[in-house]
């Protein structure tokens, strides 16, 4: 009984301690955060703020940018036909795969990045020259990634919709015309490279089918049979290597 009365009173004398601390510590300012609207004093404040605007734009666009306008498409379908090839299931999971497409997309876009950052990006943070000159020369490697990678029938067809004159050179094509196409042509080569990918896989259940019905096992689920040989198949060959190295040369 003696000792909890100790720790009781050991505890109140404490926190009557921590009471008169705080009593006498000064108080902590409490920032007053607000967005105003007034009139500006010249029109310099005013291209600031509307600088301020178009760079949270981009920023909120950065998702859409990178999936549309990068190798991030393709190698993102493929993923996604091969899981479904071999009837893994969610295995690799969906974070594991979105993963490996993004940081293989910043190792095939690094050549464009780093154009970009020396030509672009760093004379206009140095104010060597303008924005519009920067946004100009930084929007050239861009397309030209893009054109490499994009089908003259898509890019016709979007021309052809958009009421447009034919460019005289490609690389005068906006981005938009230049996305859309270049997005359904990365989702026919990706379609292309998930035909690919299917057919060994295809031939494995073909194989495990027939050998189930000869034996008379019709009520045996030929998938459940086939997984583990179509796994031990695409271990042998090593195919997370093959895959990834025939996406990134791809795009060479």
């Amino acid at each position: 009984m003696r000792k909890k009365v100790w720790i009781f009173s050991i505890i109140f004398i404490a926190f009557m301690t921590l009471m008169k601390i705080s009593a006498f510590a000064e108080p902590i300012p409490i920032p007053q955060i607000g967005i105003d609207i007034g009139e500006a004093a010249n029109p310099v404040e005013t291209m600031d703020s509307i600088k301020l605007l178009v760079l949270l734009t981009v920023l909120t666009l950065a998702p859409s940018i990178l999936i549309l306008m990068t190798s991030f498409t393709r190698i993102i379908v493929v993923f996604s036909f091969l899981r479904n090839a071999l009837g893994t299931q969610q295995s690799p999971p969906n974070q594991i795969l979105v993963g490996l497409a993004l940081f293989l997309t910043f190792f095939i876009m690094a050549p464009v990045y780093n154009d970009v950052m020396d030509n672009a990006v760093n004379p206009y943070l140095e104010e060597t020259i303008t924005q519009e000159e920067a946004i100009e020369i930084g929007s050239k490697p861009i397309k030209e990634f893009m054109l490499k990678q994009t089908r003259e029938k898509d890019l016709a067809l979007f021309i052809d919709l958009s009421d447009t004159e034919v460019p005289d050179q490609a690389i005068d094509t906006g981005f938009t015309v230049l996305v859309p196409a270049f997005v359904i042509s990365e989702l026919k080569t990706a379609f292309q490279i998930g035909f690919l990918l299917f057919i060994p896989f295809v031939i494995v259940d073909m194989v495990v089918a027939s050998i189930l019905m000869s034996m008379g096992m019709f009520m045996l689920s030929p998938v459940m049979i086939s997984l583990p040989f179509k796994i031990l198949l695409f271990v042998m060959v090593d195919g997370w290597n093959l895959v990834v190295k025939s996406l990134v040369e791809s795009f060479i």
